[in-house]
């Protein structure tokens, strides 16, 4: 895997974009976006996840100060395995986004892209996070698909 691109125009501040080239078919990516049990490996466990557009389900963390630890989610696109997009809500900080996934197959594997968006203007500390979380899970994620046939 290469490392990730960091799409992100400096000026936009309301969503990031990352790029993944993986070397793995677009099936196994799936696999690790939409398996509970591979969440709970490289992004968060998580509780209730249908693939069925508006389903409800959570993602599930330790709580933190300032946090709760649970991120409130709605499907709200499954195109399988192309493109995944839900609705990302974390209530204690008044924060509802929205997390797309789109998977492209490339000569090498797949081309992971994933596009986080609506923060608002005043949430540039929640936006530096989802930064941040978002780069270090892309490297659990890249180790969760090495890991797996």
């Amino acid at each position: 895997m290469t490392p990730p691109a960091d799409g992100t125009e400096r000026s936009q501040a309301e969503s990031l974009s990352f790029d993944w080239d993986l070397p793995h078919p677009p099936e196994k990516v799936w696999r690790a976006l939409t398996d509970p049990a591979l969440l709970a490996e490289w992004l968060l466990p998580v509780a209730g996840l249908e693939l069925e557009p508006g389903a409800a389900f959570s993602f599930e963390a330790p709580a933190q100060p300032g946090w709760d630890g649970v991120v409130k989610c709605r499907v709200l696109e499954v195109e399988e395995p192309r493109r995944l997009r839900y609705a990302w809500v974390v209530g204690d900080m008044e924060l509802d986004t929205v997390v797309a996934f789109t998977l492209t197959p490339v000569a090498s594997g797949t081309r992971l892209s994933l596009v986080h968006s609506g923060f608002r203007p005043d949430q540039k500390r929640n936006l530096g996070g989802a930064r941040y979380g978002w780069t270090m899970m892309g490297g659990r994620l890249a180790e969760v698909l090495a890991g797996i046939s």
